[in-house]
């Protein structure tokens, strides 16, 4: 059966909930059934952000989650509160640049990528998300890399499609990383 069940945790104002909105709409785009559950704080930038995406080949049950397949964090708060979420052989895929505590599981995958870093490096810092889902979608297979780039055309404004060759090269360097 195919079912990837996926937490994406940070604050506010990093690419969190737009990283979701991304991947269910290209599950939809790779004819999976998809559910997406956002999350954030009153005070969203700067506060606590999460979402939850369920990317399957059957129907989903229920889009709240009590673990997952898949974990992308991107401040200590995140890895502290979602780790032992993650079931046995899972994937983590943190953010090294903000997140400077270690997993403490030795039973899940663990990839740490200075995103923040990578992407102020590359001139925008808003790529740090994208390089983390590139990673996600390497490790885990839960969408197509031609899907993903099909939704950046149809999630983000029209005024923002001239970044898109920009943000598949970045997604490259963290799905090679």
């Amino acid at each position: 059966m195919f079912l990837h069940d996926i937490i994406i945790a940070g604050f506010g104002g990093q690419g969190i909930l737009s990283s979701g909105r991304l991947l269910a709409y290209a599950g939809m785009l790779d004819n999976k059934e998809v559910s997406f559950l956002p999350s954030y704080g009153p005070e969203m930038r700067g506060g606590t952000a999460n979402c939850m995406v369920v990317i399957s080949g059957e129907p989903i049950a229920s889009p709240v989650l009590n673990s997952c397949d898949a974990l992308i964090v991107m401040n200590n708060p995140s890895l502290e509160k979602f780790e032992s979420w993650l079931r046995p052989g899972g994937v983590l895929i943190t953010d090294s640049s903000l997140v400077h505590k270690k997993a403490k599981r030795t039973d899940i995958k663990v990839f740490e990528i200075p995103a923040t870093q990578l992407a102020s490096d590359a001139g925008n810092k808003t790529y740090s998300s994208i390089i983390l889902l590139g990673k996600l979608i390497k490790e885990t297979g839960c969408i197509e890399v031609e899907s993903f780039e099909k939704a950046l055309y149809s999630v983000l404004p029209k005024k923002k499609h001239h970044m898109i060759p920009e943000e598949m090269a970045i997604f490259k360097v963290g799905a090679d990383y």
